[in-house]
């Protein structure tokens, strides 16, 4: 028998091909988005305004149905478009919730 056959028969079997895809999908918690207060969004806002290209800080958004906490440098901040991008991840500024400035 060939070396490379007599590898396949150790290699795992999953008789249920995707299963444990569907049980992480079925353990994961899911929250609805929270709505912001008034205060709340002005604080954000008073924040975003110190914000700029190369500073260090630590956010809270909403993606896919659950909180993410981030951290890194600001690579981009437009305010036109109202997006804020940490590293390569980009963030909608209605999805954010907390920034830290580090």
């Amino acid at each position: 028998m060939p070396i490379s056959d007599r590898a396949k028969q150790f290699m795992p079997f999953s008789a249920l091909k995707g299963l444990h895809a569907a049980l992480a999908q079925k353990e994961r918690i899911t929250v609805e988005k929270i709505e912001l207060t008034e205060d709340k969004a002005e604080e954000l806002d008073r924040q975003m305004a110190h914000l700029h290209v190369g500073s260090m800080i630590s956010v809270v958004y909403y993606h896919n149905e659950e909180y993410v906490k981030l951290s890194g440098r600001v690579a981009r901040l437009n305010k036109a478009s109202r997006i804020l991008q940490i590293v390569n991840t980009k963030i909608s500024f209605d999805d954010l919730l907390e920034i830290n400035i580090v």
